[in-house]
Parts: structure tokens; C-alpha cells; sequence
């Protein structure tokens, strides 16, 4: 996500509750909100892959996904 997107988003979200949005702006409030989310969320995602776990004896592992 680039910084001009989160400058949109900041900007369409002032604009909002100022003075409202047209349905163009709303779409595009709606789009750019689940790109920040999916990027937020790979972000993440990302970083407890990466994540190691060192216990007190010393013996270590990695995160891993929960199986339901």
C-alpha cells in the first residue's frame, strides 16, 4: 500500500464527515479500505512466518497455523 493511498483514505474519510461523499467517493473509500486490509493482513501474516519461539532450556520453534 502506498502512501498517496493512505493520504486518499485519510482524505476521503475527513471529507466524510464534513460534508459526505458521492457514491463514486464511496466506492472508492470502500475499494482503497479492503486494499489496506489485505495488505495489513499479508503484513502480518508475514511476520508470525517469520516469527521464532525460544523457550527457557533453549530449544526453539516456529509459529504455526492452528488446525480446526
Amino acid at each position: 500500500m502506498t502512501d498517496e493511498k493512505i493520504l486518499r483514505i485519510n482524505a476521503l474519510a475527513k471529507k466524510s464527515k464534513q460534508e459526505g461523499l458521492t457514491e463514486e467517493e464511496k466506492a472508492e473509500q470502500k475499494r482503497l479500505r479492503e486494499e489496506y486490509v489485505a495488505s495489513f493482513r499479508a503484513s502480518l501474516r508475514a511476520q508470525l512466518d517469520n516469527t521464532l519461539v525460544i523457550n527457557p532450556d533453549g530449544t526453539s520453534y516456529r509459529l504455526r497455523e492452528k488446525k480446526q
